[in-house]
């Protein structure tokens, strides 16, 4: 991985901002991804960020920080925080935006003792894309239940992108010799440089939730999104 996305996120913070991010799959043309978007703040957050931020409690883990948005304003909550990023960039960041406890880990490689496990473990911005394949969620369901204590939650929000396959008529182009339609590749450009295509997983909500109890964890809505969007808490 080139961690084009944490170079992004360290011009923007070094000042250097001049370009966007560019990412498209493989069903969607390209799209811009300003970075200030990724430098929000609360009051600039999705209502199911927000949402997802005042249900967080306890001792919190947030997977895939990025830049850092919601453990910051956790902080300001008097919450302790954990952020783990496979980005060095993001890490990188998110340190010098005042993120106190920060890792530089990928979710599977990122493990606690009984004594440290989590009363809140946050996956947002499409927590489930980094599940990356279908064939993956209860790999990864299982051990998130490893780093939560018994009364904890998970809050992670999706989309049911079905809605992308419709045609003009409404009927749907779903070629089911293709998988499952949420499991996309994903790219990503930046100041002329392509980054490695990477998998990325958009779960419907009644797909995660049977996921959810084949591994003994319960799955409930909390919101829908304004396109298509949900926040689940699992527990």
């Amino acid at each position: 991985m080139k961690d084009l996305f944490g170079k992004a996120l360290l011009d923007y913070q070094n000042g250097n901002y001049s370009e966007d991010l560019v990412t498209s799959t493989n069903i969607s043309d390209e799209d811009i991804l300003p970075l200030p978007y990724l430098f929000r703040s609360f009051s600039e957050m999705p209502k199911l960020e927000q949402k997802a931020l005042k249900l967080s409690k306890g001792k919190v883990l947030d997977v895939g920080c990025g830049a850092g948005n919601h453990a910051l304003w956790l902080q300001k909550k008097g919450l302790f925080v954990t952020c783990i990023d496979s980005s060095e960039g993001a890490i990188e960041v998110a340190k010098a935006r005042g993120v106190i406890n920060t890792e530089l880990k990928s979710l599977l490689e990122y493990t606690v003792s009984p004594t440290e496990k989590f009363d809140t473990i946050l996956l947002l911005m499409n927590g489930t894309g980094i599940f990356q394949e279908l064939s993956h969620v209860a790999t990864y369901l299982k051990h998130l239940k490893s780093l939560l204590n018994s009364n904890g939650q998970i809050l992670i929000d999706s989309s049911d992108i079905s809605y992308m396959y419709e045609d003009e008529d409404g009927g749907m182009w779903l070629d089911l010799n293709q998988g499952y339609p949420g499991e996309l590749d994903y790219f990503l450009s930046y100041k002329g440089q392509s980054e490695n295509p990477m998998k990325w997983l958009y779960l419907d909500f009644e797909t995660l939730k049977t996921a959810c109890i084949t591994v003994g964890l319960q799955c409930e809505k909390i919101m829908d999104g304004e396109h298509f969007d949900y926040l689940v808490r699992i527990y």
